[in-house]
C-alpha cells in the first residue's frame, strides 16, 4: 500500500502511540485525521484534528460524516484502569470493554462504508501481548484486549471481499502515560509506530512489535502449561 496517497484516521492521536503513529504517517506523506476526545489537544503540524470519543455513538457518527476520504483506519484509542476482574469495580470492567471492544467496533462500523466506497484500504487495531496472556491485577484490560483480538480476526475475514485488509498490532510494554507506574524495559512509541506503519504498507495481517509479543505468541501453541507454568 502506498501510504503517501492514503488518507488515515488515527484514534487517540493526541498522545502516546497515537501521536507517534500520526507523526510517522505524516512523515511518509499521508493525509492524517487525528481523532481525539478534545481535538484542541492535537498539536501535530499537518494533522487534521477531529473530535472523536469512541465510546460515544453520536461522536463516532459525527466524525464519519466529517471525513469522506478515509482509506486507512487505525484503532488506537484505549484505556487502562488496572482493574481486577474478581475484586474491581464493575463499572471499570464495563469501561474497558466499552472502549477496546465496543468502541473499536463502533468506529469500524461507521467508517467501513466510506472506505469501501473509496476502493478499500486497511484497518489496524492496536492490540497487546495481553490479548493472549492475562495478569490478575489487570484482568479487565486483558479480557477487553482479548475480545478486540477476536473482533480483529472476524473483521479480517468479513471485510476481505470489500478490499479492506485488517491487521492487528501486538506489543508488550511501551513508554507511555498508561505504563508510567510499570518498571522494566519499555519500547519507545516512535519505534512501535514505525513497525506498525511498515506493516500496513507491506499488507501484513499480524505485526509483533517486540520480543515479549513474539514469546507470548509462541507460548500459545503450548497451551495453558506453557503460558502459566506456575499453575499446580
Amino acid at each position: 500500500m502506498d501510504l503517501s496517497t492514503s488518507t488515515v484516521l488515527v484514534t487517540g492521536a493526541n498522545r502516546g502511540l497515537g501521536r507517534a503513529l500520526a507523526t510517522e504517517l505524516l512523515s511518509r506523506g499521508a493525509t492524517v485525521y487525528a481523532g481525539a476526545r478534545n481535538p484542541d489537544k492535537v498539536d501535530l503540524p499537518g494533522a487534521r484534528p477531529v473530535a472523536l470519543d469512541i465510546t460515544d455513538p453520536a461522536s463516532v457518527s459525527a466524525a464519519a460524516k466529517t471525513t469522506k476520504d478515509v482509506t486507512v483506519l487505525i484503532n488506537n484509542a484505549g484505556i487502562g484502569t488496572g482493574t481486577d476482574l474478581l475484586t474491581g469495580d464493575l463499572d471499570n470492567v464495563r469501561l474497558e470493554m466499552d472502549t477496546h471492544y465496543l468502541g473499536t467496533l463502533s468506529v469500524v462500523r461507521a467508517f467501513v462504508p466510506q472506505m469501501a466506497a473509496n476502493g478499500g484500504g486497511a484497518i489496524l487495531n492496536i492490540l497487546s501481548a495481553l490479548s493472549w496472556y492475562s495478569f490478575p491485577n489487570t484482568g479487565a484490560y486483558c479480557a477487553a484486549k482479548s475480545a478486540e483480538w477476536s473482533l480483529t480476526n472476524t473483521l479480517r475475514v468479513q471485510l476481505a471481499d470489500q478490499g479492506i485488509r485488517v491487521a492487528g498490532l501486538h506489543v508488550g510494554t511501551m513508554d507511555t502515560d498508561m505504563t508510567r507506574e510499570v518498571s522494566g524495559p519499555k519500547t519507545a512509541p516512535a519505534d512501535v509506530a514505525r513497525l506498525a506503519v511498515d506493516g500496513i504498507a507491506q499488507g501484513a495481517y499480524e505485526i509483533l512489535a517486540d520480543d515479549v509479543s513474539r514469546q507470548v505468541q509462541a507460548g500459545l501453541a503450548g497451551g495453558v502449561a506453557a503460558l502459566y507454568p506456575d499453575l499446580p
